[in-house]
Formats: structure tokens, sequence, C-alpha cells
């Protein structure tokens, strides 16, 4: 997965990487991004990882932020 790439050098707990990880997933899959295309999967990942760094822990909230980051 190419998110775990950018994920594991970050300072997250477990619990926060694995939200990260399923927020990151539903992202991708709403906006048809596939992990081979490294730029679309590299950026959702990043506002994946700018919102977990804001504090937000739920995960549906995480994605929203995501979703409706990424959309504009």
């Amino acid at each position: 997965m190419a998110v775990y790439r950018l994920f594991k050098n970050k300072a997250f707990e477990p619990e926060i990487i694995a939200t990260m990880t399923a927020a990151y997933t539903q992202v991708c899959q709403a906006l048809g991004v596939s992990d081979r295309d490294r730029l679309q999967a590299d950026a959702v990942a990043k506002k994946v990882i700018e919102f977990a760094q804001r504090g937000e822990r739920d995960p549906a909230r995480l994605r929203e932020h995501v979703l409706q980051a990424l959309q504009l």
C-alpha cells in the first residue's frame, strides 16, 4: 500500500495510523484514485496526514475533510 510509505515516518500512534489508512482508502475509492497513480495517491495521503496533524481523529470527519479539500 502506497500510503504506508508516507505514514511510517510520521509520529502517530498505531490506532491513528489505522484511522488514517482507512480514511485514505475511502477517499481514494471515492475519487477513483489507484495506488498506481502515485501523484494522486500521494496527494490524498498528504491531505490525510495534514488533517491528522491538526488533530482530527474521527475517521468519518477525517475522510470528509480530505474529500472537501481535494474537490476544490
